[in-house]
């Protein structure tokens, strides 16, 4: 990538500020759509929500990922600082904070903005998402996301990482027994919003904490599979240079 230069910071924070807010809008969008289209089959809920989240998040990431590499989450741009800082590469840990500021207020924005469209009101979740199974479910859930991120960078298939994390995420709703979250910024935007996709405030510490675990586990499995992966930090998610 000689001879190319990274977006400016602020072009690359309002890139994951929009495209969180959009994931945060799709995945509580589609939940109230499914809520009201599937009124009492929870099971077909999930698929409907599942199904819009998996195919959001593939276009967003093809979308935005040119001009930030679509982090959308404050978990894989913290991995991407410490797994590229010896080599140099990827986010600054000041580029770090910026953009897990930016994934944040985009994450409350889009549930604000999903409430707004299906004239839903505003106000906190009521929804208790607490218990063992759940907390580990986020452990699991965040450290496969962050392996599989920085496997398709190292490997060179970073153009493989929209589909195949849209994939990962789709599939995780299932196998997980908390819906597979995996990400801090959309765990604190899904607390403003009391319908199908919520988290009560009281249980949102514990997902992002266990969230932070899955960080640790994801970037010890990334170093024992590849050991130089920090060297293609830049191209986390995507390519982001140009």
């Amino acid at each position: 990538m000689c001879g190319v230069s990274t977006p400016p910071l602020p072009r690359r924070l309002l890139a994951e500020f929009l495209g969180t807010a959009l994931l945060v809008a799709v995945v509580v969008g589609s939940g109230i759509a499914a809520e009201t289209l599937s009124p009492g089959d929870v099971g077909l809920q999930l698929l409907e929500n599942s199904t819009a989240t998996a195919l959001g998040l593939t276009v967003l990431i093809l979308w935005f990922g040119p001009v930030s590499g679509a982090h959308f989450n404050p978990v894989v741009s913290l991995a991407d600082w410490f797994l590229g800082r010896r080599s140099g590469a990827g986010l600054s840990l000041s580029d770090v904070v910026a953009y897990t500021a930016a994934q944040v207020a985009g994450g409350i924005a889009g549930a604000v903005l999903a409430n707004v469209m299906f004239e839903v009101d505003q106000g906190l979740s009521g929804k208790d998402r607490l218990g063992s199974g759940p907390l580990v479910a986020e452990v699991v859930a965040t450290a496969g996301l962050v392996a599989l991120v920085f496997a398709l960078a190292r490997t060179g298939r970073g153009a493989l990482a929209a589909p195949a994390v849209g994939a990962y995420i789709g599939a995780a709703y299932w196998f997980t027994s908390s819906t597979s979250f995996a990400n801090p910024a959309v765990t604190i935007g899904r607390v403003f919003t009391d319908t199908f996709a919520g988290i009560a405030p009281g249980s949102a510490p514990a997902f992002v904490g266990m969230q932070l675990v899955g960080l640790m586990l994801g970037v010890a499995v990334t170093l024992a599979l590849y050991p130089d992966a920090g060297e293609r930090a830049d191209d986390v998610v995507v390519p982001h240079r140009r």
